[in-house]
């Protein structure tokens, strides 16, 4: 699961790097294409945001799944142990 957050955080921050680098080129360069740089730029500040906040969701599903395995790999020993012992 956290897997897909990382693709799409990934994909964010690239568009987000091409948005960038097209508020840098001129508007000569970009034939019916939005000109102004400052939208280019929020375009690029909105799409970098989405990927650091998909990168932090993938990272807390990951912690929350390695918990979630931890504690029930420590079930089934003390689960196993009690059965040896009676």
């Amino acid at each position: 699961m956290s897997r897909n957050f990382y693709i799409l955080a990934a994909t964010l921050v690239l568009f987000a790097l091409i948005s960038a680098g097209m508020a840098l080129i001129p508007s000569s360069f970009q034939p019916g294409l939005p000109a102004n740089g400052s939208l280019w730029r929020t375009v690029a500040l909105i799409l970098l945001l989405a990927g650091l906040v998909s990168g932090l969701v993938g990272i807390m599903s990951h912690l929350f799944e390695q918990v979630e395995r931890r504690s029930e790999e420590s079930r089934r020993r003390a689960r196993k142990k009690r059965r040896g012992e009676i």
